[in-house]
């Protein structure tokens, strides 16, 4: 089991995402402690609301209020709902928020069902909860739990393919703080080389980045502005401009992350255990949703874009074990998109069969998982390593115009492989309106 602790200010917001999830039919309402509870496992954000509030005082001197807990059991247990609640109940008491009130829900949207907890760190006198030794009194009740019900122990590598991050929500509120945490941890926690991968890693979180260009005074500038997108790519409301957000996030910020990125993966092998990782999902499949399915169960999430016309032209690989984004065609011809899309178009009499005991593939696939601690284990990146759930989106997809990398080729964050195309399909056009050339 893994354990994740978020503390945070905004007390709404957390119980809507868990509301949402119940009422969409993609939870349930376990239990509540001081809070309105009617029984039917549904959540009434209004009452719920009004239930915290009460045990609230108006005056705070405490700016994050709000304790929203994970608690992961490993996919292959299975407890029942009593022993889940039970095991909440016990988890707070011993944190130090039994007579708190808080909510308890079960996510059930993915296969490995795991429990959402939303309380307040301050009593009715405004006093906050001791949080002294947090994480580490938490682990200790979590092995605990290990122990008496039989469970998989939470480890190490299983925290680092599991993602910290939460796609944008426009519908919870304060979107303007959702953007720059969201943009704030991908630069701190993640390498990425190009504005084209810092796209495609913010795509999962329905995020996307563009470059500005302008004239003040007589001063060429450029500058970064974020936007959240939908499903299909589109932008929605207006854009953020980087400033803010502050200069970790901006124009020369990325410039330095780019120059950083490139260095650092290349002089501590980064890509391999991504590169072994790849190469055996290859080996094993032609189609591209399970290739996709198979990557994500290792922490893998694939990003691809298509042009108009349905092309595959660019694929993004970010690996969550290594905090890495790496443009299929840097890593090596055989993952750009080109190969792809001729792996995923094989005729089957073509295929290359898949031996289930093939000891050297098998053996090469686990090496991976070694080899992607060690090179953790050397990263100057900082990770919570406590755990939290999946939020992994499993592929993206941009419009054309969006996607490709727009900055000149002079810029040492431009994509090579993307301004490529883009000055191909250029050529075209040309060739198209002026047939005599």
């Amino acid at each position: 089991m893994v354990a994740k602790i978020t503390i945070g200010s905004g007390l709404f917001g957390a119980i809507k995402y868990n509301a949402d999830k119940v009422n969409e039919g993609k939870g349930q309402l376990l239990d509540t402690n001081k809070i309105f509870n009617d029984g039917t496992g549904k959540v009434d954000i209004v009452r719920a609301m009004h239930g915290f509030e009460r045990h609230m005082p108006l005056q705070m001197r405490t700016e994050k209020p709000v304790i929203h807990v994970s608690l992961n059991p490993h996919p292959d247990d299975r407890l029942t709902d009593k022993e889940l609640t039970e095991m909440a109940h016990e988890y707070m008491q011993r944190m130090g928020y039994g007579d708190q009130p808080y909510i308890i829900v079960k996510h059930e949207d993915i296969d490995r069902h795991h429990l959402h907890i939303v309380s307040v760190r301050v009593d009715e006198q405004g006093k906050r909860i001791n949080s002294d030794f947090t994480h580490k009194r938490s682990l200790a009740i979590i092995q605990d739990f290990e122990r008496r019900y039989g469970l998989h122990q939470g480890n190490k590598r299983e925290a680092k393919q599991q993602n910290p991050l939460h796609p944008v929500n426009p519908d919870t509120g304060d979107i303007k703080r959702q953007v720059g945490n969201t943009v704030k941890a991908v630069f701190r926690e993640y390498q990425f080389q190009t504005i084209g991968e810092l796209r495609a890693l913010l795509s999962l979180y329905n995020l996307t980045a563009d470059e500005v260009r302008g004239n003040a005074k007589g001063e060429d500038y450029n500058g970064l502005v974020y936007s959240v997108i939908d499903a299909n790519g589109e932008k929605v409301g207006n854009p953020f401009k980087s400033s803010l957000f502050g200069k970790s996030v901006g124009y020369e910020a990325l410039q330095r992350k780019a120059t950083f990125s490139k260095k650092n993966i290349k002089e501590k092998n980064l890509t391999e255990p991504t590169r072994k990782t790849l190469e055996y999902a290859l080996r094993r499949t032609y189609d591209k949703d399970e290739l996709v399915q198979m990557l994500k169960t290792k922490g893998i999430d694939c990003v691809f874009r298509y042009t108009d016309e349905g092309r595959l032209y660019g694929a993004t690989y970010i690996d969550h074990r290594t905090h890495c984004v790496l443009n299929g065609s840097r890593m090596g011809k055989e993952f750009s998109a080109n190969a792809l899309d001729k792996h995923f178009n094989t005729p089957i009499e073509e295929q290359r069969p898949f031996r289930e005991h093939e000891g050297n593939e098998q053996e090469q696939y686990h090496d991976s998982d070694t080899d992607t601690d060690s090179s953790q284990d050397q990263m100057q990146q900082s990770y919570d390593g406590s755990g939290t759930e999946y939020h992994h989106s499993a592929s993206g997809t941009a419009s054309f115009l969006d996607a490709l990398d727009f900055l000149n080729t002079d810029n040492p964050v431009t994509d090579a492989e993307e301004e490529a195309f883009r000055r191909k399909l250029q050529r075209k056009r040309k060739k198209r309106n002026h047939p005599h050339l």
